[in-house]
């Protein structure tokens, strides 16, 4: 089975995705039949296909004759049997069980018998609306991601009724949509719904530890590499959107502690504080964002002592092109610094207070090497001076962090990876396919497997184990796939 470039889509439901999963398949060279209930959301759809298209062209990606193709090839209708000859229709309407059934129940008695139906369900399950079909075999998943033109992660889903042939032929039309396909079981959340909700989480619990907004947001951004705090990304989609799939995970789930909704997001939820499009949630729209909270200048220290760095290695480097003096002390357990006597550690799940000897935590980045923001624990002031003068002297801004388990950004990067690890140990998806759809899916900078393969499966699974000890928090426990040799 194929799907042909001649061949007919259409997508059922003008709003954001349907227009933006319309206008890449009309881009690709398709025929595209954009059908809706309402004709005023036929002509929003027509606008933001329009407005999309024109922003492609101011910012160089097509010129204006290329736009005005892709317009060309688009018909747009509130006439469902225009959807007849369509080789695949896709639905992208409201995320109601009920609606869908009845919107495919109908779709059948339209289109051909070997039309491929597929909806862009985000949450609902495959099978549940493929049992209902007197066909199921040609119906599948496939879930774009927003703005559909631009995020190139779809995730196809196979229901066990679902065709072989119809989600390779799904698969390989996506593929010359220039889109990135992931091939996923069928399951609550898919892989990006579930596997990212840690980021959120820990986002919120930090939030609930009266760790500062802008401090988690630019520690997550400046030190953890990705490009929207969690606070930040949340208050844009909207916590009325975003609290309703944390709640929804945890549902089907079973009320697993892993996906447990932060008190923190719903205290704003209730609030009706629900991001930018009410003017406030975690931070007040009425006036700009504060700056980020980076700790004032301090002297740099006189010395810094070394044994084993480890992942600090390019701090002791960057210390020498500063012309700060290094030493060697081979009594410097692996990856601690002396700074003019002061212990700094790096992070490893545990508490300062249940590091006996360490005076202050470094808290884990993407890359010591490139990042330019790092966060500390300090046990007091004094702790605190000589560490940060060190860390700007080498050309680092310094956030300061309570004294909380697994820090900020470790905790969030070693929990996204258990969410990871969990997935794959479910055959939710390949690790590869799991990496590859939190990268292509929600902008992350690494795949949180590759990530802890990186920093070594043994390492990261202990440091589960001091979260999960320290904080007495179940959820934190390690997947059992970081039992498996590095």
């Amino acid at each position: 089975m194929e799907i042909r470039r001649n061949a007919l889509i259409a997508i059922v439901g003008a709003g954001t995705m349907g227009a933006g999963i319309a206008q890449v398949a009309a881009a690709a060279g398709h025929s595209v039949v954009i059908l809706d209930t309402s004709a005023d959301a036929l002509a929003r759809g027509q606008e933001t296909v329009a407005k999309s298209l024109a922003g492609a062209v101011k910012r160089g990606k097509i010129d204006a004759a290329e736009a005005s193709a892709i317009e060309a090839r688009m018909q747009w209708t509130t006439d469902r049997t225009a959807a007849a000859p369509a080789a695949l229709v896709i639905e992208a309407i409201i995320e109601r069980l009920d609606a869908k059934v009845a919107l495919f129940r109908e779709l059948e008695s339209i289109v051909a018998a070997d039309t491929i139906l597929a909806s862009n369900t985000s949450s609902l399950s495959i099978g549940a609306i493929a049992a209902t079909l007197d066909r199921p075999e040609r119906f599948i998943g496939l879930h774009y991601f927003n703005p559909v033109p631009a995020m190139p992660l779809v995730e196809t889903i196979s229901a066990s009724t679902s065709s072989a042939t119809v989600a390779e032929a799904a698969t390989s039309l996506m593929r010359a949509w220039g889109k990135t396909p992931v091939a996923v079981r069928d399951v609550p959340g898919f892989i990006v719904n579930r596997v990212a909700r840690p980021y959120y989480a820990e986002g919120f619990a930090a939030l609930g530890d009266d760790v500062p907004p802008r401090t988690i947001d630019t520690a997550l951004t400046e030190a953890g590499g990705f490009r929207m705090g969690p606070l930040e990304l949340a208050d844009m989609i909207g916590h009325d959107v975003n609290y309703a799939v944390a709640c929804s995970v945890y549902e089907a789930y079973d009320r697993q502690t892993r996906f447990r909704p932060q008190e923190s997001q719903r205290a704003l939820f209730d609030a009706g504080h629900l991001g930018r499009k009410s003017g406030r949630g975690v931070y007040d729209y009425g006036s700009p964002l504060p700056p980020p909270p980076h700790l004032e200048a301090y002297a740099p220290p006189a010395w810094i002592a070394a044994s084993k760095p480890g992942l600090i290695a390019p701090l002791v480097d960057a210390a020498r092109s500063a012309n700060i003096p290094v030493r060697q002390d081979a009594a410097l357990p692996r990856e601690t610094l002396s700074v003019d006597g002061v212990i700094l550690a790096l992070g490893d799940g545990r508490r300062l207070a249940h590091r006996p000897g360490v005076d202050g935590l470094l808290d884990f980045t993407r890359d010591f090497d490139t990042a330019k923001t790092l966060a500390i624990t300090a046990a007091n002031a004094g702790a605190a001076a000589p560490v940060a003068g060190f860390l700007q002297a080498i050309g680092r801004n310094v956030l300061a962090l309570p004294d909380r388990p697994g820090q900020l950004v470790l905790r969030t990067l070693a929990q996204l990876a258990n969410a990871a690890a969990d997935a794959v140990i479910d055959d939710v998806a390949s690790a590869q396919g799991i990496d590859d759809a939190l990268r292509f899916g929600a902008n992350h900078p690494e795949g949180p497997l590759a990530w802890a393969r990186r920093v070594g499966l043994g390492r990261v699974g202990a440091i589960l184990d001091n979260l999960a000890a320290d904080s007495g928090d179940d959820s934190y426990r390690p997947s059992s796939f970081f039992a498996h040799d590095d």
